[in-house]
């Protein structure tokens, strides 16, 4: 997060001094917010801050050596799918707060026979968000603003529902995809100390379009409105953060 060197998952909720100083970190909200069930957190920017802050929670920590994606990340964390006997996960974001406990079990509960389903929200603005396609029910993909913005604005128009980046899985299904997974990777351009480097990255959204073509029904739930999936990117989110949590206080 540009402009603060910690790890923006443990930025404060409830804030004191200054909005960087406070109690309630993101993190502690998130992890609060699940269902109950064993955890496990991909770690790489000051790994140590974020271990000592969620120690009480006795969950499993994986490092995540490069950044490459949210399919990295995923990939990170593989040894711990493999030796859970859970037949449904959850992937959520450490930066994204409010996603309510009834929204998890509501994709959890949509899974059903379903290898995968998406949580989605509808914003006001798509702004730069990748967007949910589907055919019926079926998500087919999702397609990232760099690619949906180029079209027509009479189909931008029918592409109305969101990724929120969060979304429910069977374990059985997602550990036969992870090697797919593994081997469709994308060099994208990162900024990096002033330099811009080809980076080689993963994503979690070829995943819906992976099993899509092989005929399985990925799924989709809407988030009830557009704060409870907002990420804290930069500091006007951050403040944004903080009014909402002190809206759910009061």
């Amino acid at each position: 997060m540009k402009g603060f060197e910690g790890n923006k998952t443990l930025l404060p909720l409830l804030p004191g001094k200054s909005p960087f100083q406070g109690s309630r970190p993101i993190l502690i909200h998130v992890l609060e917010s699940l269902p109950p069930g064993p955890k496990a957190i991909v770690i790489h920017h000051r790994k140590e801050d974020v271990i000592k802050a969620t120690m009480a929670f006795e969950v499993e920590y994986f490092e995540q050596g490069v950044l490459n994606g949210t399919g990295g990340a995923l990939l990170a964390a593989r040894s711990f799918l493999e030796k859970k006997v859970q037949d449904k996960l959850i992937i959520t974001m450490g930066d994204i707060p409010f996603v309510r406990r009834s929204t998890y079990c509501s994709l959890l509960e949509k899974l059903g026979a379903r290898p995968l389903v998406v949580l989605g929200f509808k914003p006001q603005e798509k702004k730069q968000y990748g967007v949910v396609e589907t055919e019926g029910e079926k998500v087919t993909r999702i397609i990232e603003w760099k690619y949906w913005s180029t079209y027509p604005r009479e189909r931008q128009a029918q592409l109305r529902v969101c990724n929120s980046g969060i979304y429910a899985a069977r374990r059985k299904e997602l550990m036969r995809y992870l090697p797919l997974l593994a081997q469709k990777s994308h060099k994208v351009l990162k900024e990096n100390d002033g330099r811009t480097l080809h980076i080689e990255e993963f994503f979690i959204t070829d995943l819906v379009e992976l099993m899509a073509r092989d005929g399985l029904h990925v799924g989709c739930v809407i988030a009830e409105d557009e704060d409870e999936v907002m990420g804290v990117d930069d500091f006007q989110s951050l403040i944004k953060a903080q009014e909402i949590f002190a809206r759910i206080e009061r």
